[in-house]
């Protein structure tokens, strides 16, 4: 009996395609990426700090991490903080064990231990703190007023640590609000990414493929087609539709997924 076919020696690849354990350096490049990297870039090696909106699955994350490599050790000290719904104090005690302060006691004793912290961490480490608030798009209304006071240095006659406010679209709905109007002003950029084009979509369906080994894009027009009919050049559901894709292709025996493939992935992945 003939053995199966390994599901990568099929198609060619050799690690498993469209996996969300990606690198910095073999992300996709393009040019409105770049330019929200470039602009969070520029605010923070101007000591400010800014916001990035995206909408789920349009690559905030990649976005956050090329942010952080582009920020080196012997400068510039990374503190990562995901959010959720938390009170003003908590969410100082998540940001404070981030950053290696001491995450207890009264919300006013944890803002002045954390702006003690970064004004140590400049002052002793020759570095500078940025601290990136992931989902910020969760944060209460108070808690995102909290910014203004814990990046409030000596009267605000000095800058100190660069915030990076990154989130949902509904982020920008509540910058856009007047209560918000004290922190909005702090913020040097509003970055923003989008949906990829139709154009766009397919050149990085063909990288995702050439970085996993395949020396030929496995997909026919048609397959590709309707990978951009059904994702709509959101990244997060290419990477999904795709991989599905190949794995209907593969159990049927061909070397090249066909729209017909795709159309199955999608009732299998959304019913």
């Amino acid at each position: 009996m003939t053995p199966p076919i390994d599901f990568r020696s099929r198609f060619g690849f050799r690690t498993i395609p469209f996996s969300r354990e990606l690198t910095v350096a073999q992300r996709f490049t393009l040019g409105f990426f770049d330019e929200s990297l470039i602009a969070l870039v520029r605010a923070i090696e101007q000591r400010m700090s800014a916001a990035l909106v995206a909408a789920a699955g349009t690559g905030k994350t990649a976005l956050l991490r090329a942010l952080v490599d582009k920020l080196p050790e012997a400068r510039f000290r990374t503190h990562y903080v995901k959010v959720t719904d938390l009170s003003k104090r908590d969410m100082c005690r998540e940001i404070a064990v981030a950053c290696g302060a001491e995450p207890a006691g009264t919300y006013p004793m944890l803002v002045r231990r954390l702006q003690e912290r970064f004004v140590a961490v400049t002052a002793e480490d020759g570095v500078r703190p940025v601290l990136i608030l992931d989902e910020a798009h969760d944060l209460r209304p108070d808690v995102l007023n909290m910014m203004r006071i814990l990046t409030n240095f000596e009267m605000d006659s000095r800058l100190v640590v660069s915030v990076i406010l990154a989130g949902q679209t509904a982020l920008r709905e509540m910058l856009a609000r007047d209560a918000h109007e004290a922190i909005t002003r702090r913020l040097a950029h509003l970055a923003t990414l989008r949906l990829l084009s139709r154009d766009e979509a397919n050149a990085y369906v063909a990288h995702r493929c050439a970085i996993a080994g395949a020396t030929s894009v496995p997909f026919d027009a048609g397959a590709l087609d309707g990978l951009y009919e059904i994702a709509r050049g959101n990244l997060r559901a290419t990477d999904q539709l795709a991989s599905k894709t190949l794995e209907v292709a593969h159990d049927a025996g061909t070397a090249v997924a066909t729209a017909n493939a795709v159309a199955q992935a999608r009732k299998v992945l959304w019913p």
